[in-house]
């Protein structure tokens, strides 16, 4: 039996003539140089991933701080708003506390005038009802020019003191 007869002896010369063909091809190169630009593509592909992950951890942390700013500054205007509720409402109750005292002072003043003003009819009306009287009881009571003389000069004394 000869070694080219056995089955075995062929399949490892035809493998054996299949590698040389690729070594002498340059497969393994070619096979090289597609792994290594593979390889190339990935770390590429990496590194804009890893950039862009950078980018948007800064775009968040931006807008992480300007959210924090945008509540700080919308706790400031609360705030503001708050002080100047405040003030406003302060502002007010001392302007209606004002408002309440004049119109106090002026009511009680009309009290007052209208007091005064009662007290000055009420001595007016009595003052005529005492001439009227006079006048009555020395009409009765005088006669002639003496008596008429006595009442005018009794009315004239008499408005005199009343007024």
């Amino acid at each position: 039996m000869s070694i080219f007869a056995d089955a075995s002896t062929w399949v490892s010369i035809f493998f054996f003539t299949f590698v040389a063909i690729l070594v002498w091809k340059k497969v393994p190169d070619l096979i090289g140089e597609a792994l290594d630009k593979r390889s190339a593509d990935i770390q590429k592909e990496l590194d804009e991933a890893r950039k862009l992950r950078e980018e948007a951890q800064h775009i968040l942390a931006e807008y992480q701080r300007k959210a924090r700013e945008a509540e700080q500054e919308a706790e400031s205007i609360v705030a503001q708003a708050k002080k100047e509720s405040e003030n406003f409402a302060k502002e007010t109750r001392e302007k209606l506390e004002e408002t309440l005292e004049r119109r106090s002072k002026a009511a009680d003043l009309k009290i007052v005038q209208a007091e005064a003003k009662a007290v000055e009819e009420v001595r007016t009306a009595a003052i005529d009802a005492a001439v009227k009287a006079s006048e009555t009881l020395l009409a009765g009571q005088a006669t002639g020019s003496k008596g008429d003389d006595l009442i005018n000069q009794s009315i004239s004394e008499l408005k005199d003191r009343m007024n």
